[in-house]
């Protein structure tokens, strides 16, 4: 695979506020189709997630990479699970500390073709590293009491995404307004016409 794209076939419906959430959104356990099927769906999931910038060489990335990414997102998948039902997913922790102990890629600024600056990897980025930084985001929104009180599921029908609620009174109810809020609002709408008739 050459250089990151991010304009693949990775399909960015919504934001759910924090990277592992993210990753945790690519997997058939958040009610939508396995988006981790292959190296390059992870390559393109790695740049669209911000965790490497455009033009990044991700040649390394193969099967193992992927089969390692969605053992982390089985993991984050139980522990957010387990925070929202009170319970606690012991193996899942274990499984991610030891991820988030692991050194993160090492980052630099440097000058983008207008003259921007631009994160850029200090080295081709590992396997390793980059599930470290995710595992860490995961550890980051799970010790923090402001972050963790936001995690929210969607409560749209079909739909199990997780999300940080970070709205205005902390009301929102979907992933994404324009989705699962917008099946919501018709099936609404169908109920009522139908109790009227």
């Amino acid at each position: 695979m050459a250089a990151g794209t991010g304009t693949g076939v990775y399909d960015r419906r919504f934001d759910p506020g924090r990277v592992c959430l993210d990753l945790v959104a690519t997997g058939p356990a958040s009610g939508a189709y396995e988006r981790l099927d292959r190296p390059a769906r992870l390559a393109e999931w790695l740049v669209a997630s911000r965790l490497v910038p455009y033009g990044t060489p991700l040649g390394a990335v193969d099967e193992t990479w992927v089969a390692r990414f969605r053992q982390l997102r089985t993991g984050i998948d139980r522990l957010m699970s387990a925070q929202l039902a009170g319970g606690n997913a012991d193996n899942a922790l274990e499984r991610v500390n030891t991820l988030a102990a692991g050194a993160p890629p090492g980052l630099r600024a440097v000058r983008d073709h207008g003259g921007a600056l631009v994160r850029a990897p200090i080295a081709d980025p590992g396997c390793g590293e980059l599930l470290a930084a995710v595992a860490r985001d995961a550890v980051d929104l799970l010790t923090d009491p402001v972050a963790r009180a936001g995690l929210r599921r969607c409560e749209g029908d079909a739909c199990r995404r997780l999300y940080l609620d970070t709205s205005r009174g902390r009301r929102r109810r979907w992933c994404s307004s324009e989705v699962c809020g917008n099946r919501e609002r018709v099936a609404r709408h169908r109920r009522r016409v139908r109790a009227v008739t």
